[in-house]
Formats: C-alpha cells, sequence, structure tokens
C-alpha cells in the first residue's frame, strides 16, 4: 500500500510519455495560459479523513493534516510549503504516524526548479530529498540530486514542472477543453520520478461551496471547475494509475473538495481554513 503523501501533489497540482496535449479542444496556447488570472498567494489547511474502504489492504482509520503555503508571481517565481502529518490505523497492528515537509521553488518562466522533501515517521519512502532541477531552451529537463544521494539524471523533453502544470490545467479548462495529458516532475517519491498525468475537467459550477473557508467574498467571482488527475508511473507500462486526485479548481489556483483515490481507500481533504495573502504584482 503506498504511503498518503500524494496530497503533496494535490497542493502542487500536487499542482497532473512527455507532452503536453488537450484532447478534443486542442491543447491550452502560450497565449491562453497567459490570458488566465494570477495565481493568488495564499495559506490554505486542510482536513484529512478517510471517506471509503475496501478490501484487506484497507485501512480503518486515516486522521491528519496538511497545511499549504503558496507565494510569488510570474516575474519572481512561485514558492511553495507543504506540511502534512497523517495518522493511519490498519486493519491489524498499531497506527502508523508520519510527517512530511516539502518546500519547492519554479522560476516564472518554469526553466528552474529547486524542490526538497523532508519525512518523519513511518515511511516506506527513500527518506530526505533535495535536489534542483533545469529546463533547456529544447524542453530537455536535467535534476541534479543532492539527496538521497548525489546523482544527475536527464529526463525526456516536454516534462513540466508543478506550477506549468498547474497553469496549462486552469488554461485548459478556461478554454473550454476537457482532457489534458502531461508528463509531470515535482521531485517527490525518489526525486527521479516522472508521472504521466490524465486531467478530466468538468463542466464550470457555481454552485456555493460547502465549506466555511471557502465561502469568502475574494472567491465569489472566480471560476472554478471540477477536476479530476490520474497519475501513472512513467516507467511502467500498465495501464493503472498510481492513484487519482479529484478537487474543485479556482482559476486562480486555490484548490477545495480534494479526494485521493488508492483503489483499496479514498482520502478526503476538506478546507477548513483559507487566507489570501497579498500578491506580488510584476514590476515594470
Amino acid at each position: 500500500m503506498r504511503h498518503p503523501s500524494a496530497f503533496g501533489h494535490a497542493a502542487r497540482i500536487l499542482a497532473l510519455g512527455a507532452f503536453v496535449q488537450a484532447v478534443a479542444s486542442g491543447p491550452a496556447s502560450a497565449a491562453e495560459v497567459q490570458s488566465i488570472m494570477p495565481l493568488a498567494a495564499h495559506h490554505a489547511v486542510y482536513k484529512l479523513s478517510l471517506l471509503k474502504a475496501s478490501g484487506a489492504k484497507a485501512p480503518e482509520a486515516v486522521d491528519g493534516l496538511l497545511s499549504y503555503d503558496f507565494t510569488g508571481s510570474a516575474c519572481d517565481g512561485y514558492a511553495m510549503t507543504l506540511r502534512q502529518m497523517t495518522a493511519l490505523q490498519p486493519q491489524e497492528g498499531e497506527s502508523r504516524v508520519s510527517e512530511m515537509q516539502t518546500a519547492s521553488f519554479e522560476g516564472g518562466d518554469s526553466h528552474d526548479y529547486r524542490f526538497r522533501v523532508a519525512t518523519k515517521g513511518d515511511s516506506s519512502g527513500p527518506g530526505d530529498i533535495n535536489g534542483t532541477a533545469h529546463k533547456s531552451a529544447d524542453g530537455d529537463v536535467s535534476v541534479a540530486l543532492q539527496q538521497p544521494k548525489p546523482e544527475k539524471i536527464d529526463l525526456a523533453s516536454g516534462v513540466l514542472f508543478p506550477t506549468e502544470h498547474l497553469k496549462k490545467v486552469v488554461a485548459t479548462a478556461k478554454a473550454g477543453g476537457k482532457i489534458l495529458t502531461a508528463a509531470v516532475f515535482d521531485g517527490s517519491d525518489t526525486g527521479k520520478k516522472v508521472f504521466n498525468t490524465l486531467t478530466v475537467i468538468g463542466t464550470q459550477t457555481d454552485v456555493p461551496p460547502a465549506e466555511k473557508a471557502a465561502q469568502i467574498d475574494a472567491l465569489k467571482t472566480v471560476h472554478r471547475w471540477p477536476v479530476a488527475i490520474s497519475y501513472f508511473d512513467a516507467s511502467k507500462t500498465d495501464s493503472a494509475p498510481d492513484y487519482v486526485l479529484s478537487f474543485d479548481l479556482y482559476e486562480n489556483g486555490i484548490s477545495r473538495a480534494l479526494r485521493l483515490d488508492y483503489g483499496d481507500f479514498v482520502l478526503a481533504g476538506d478546507l477548513t481554513d483559507l487566507k489570501l495573502m497579498p500578491d506580488t504584482p510584476c514590476k515594470n
């Protein structure tokens, strides 16, 4: 059973071959990406819980908290910090407690990316991860890891970084697109893993959000869409995704109503606190 740290991908959009393509309406163009509203600097807290469970591998209960901060601009770059604490109660044995802290910075042009992941407690991962990634003018991506051990990796051309991917998802939704496929690298898991992602975008919704934290004036006129992203391990050839993440995505990058489906069980991440921070507009 995979450790439920993939909510980190939700915040980065958790955030979904080496290509970017929207089906039916065509991929979001550079102009369409530029036309979306600026991503909002914000602090968000999500309550994690077990929504559904079936099968022998499913836990009996999950309790946790995810704290997420996002700041920056297209000129200065984007900084993200995330802290996730999770207590998972298996059907047999003692509860397993873990904590993950992630920090990343992505350049405004998405050519450079820095990432650091630290884990504590019960975790089957490789431990702390620290590295940088660079995208050339031709789109080739190279990764330089410092932890868990010094290593250099070349990724296929066309791989997206998290904020770059988020912008393309929003731009595709705004343009009326329903499907987006993309290869995404965020430095999680082993620091070397690429996820092939399939994003399915629903119809724009104006239904008032259930969470009190999302019922703020600043979001009342912001468009949002239900989104489901399937994450596939790019190194595997089978057709089953590692997990499917669904949520409501606002045009300014804020997310609510997170749901993470591992097959045997589904986790919920409900927005309990949201604070918008001052934007840092580009200087002339």
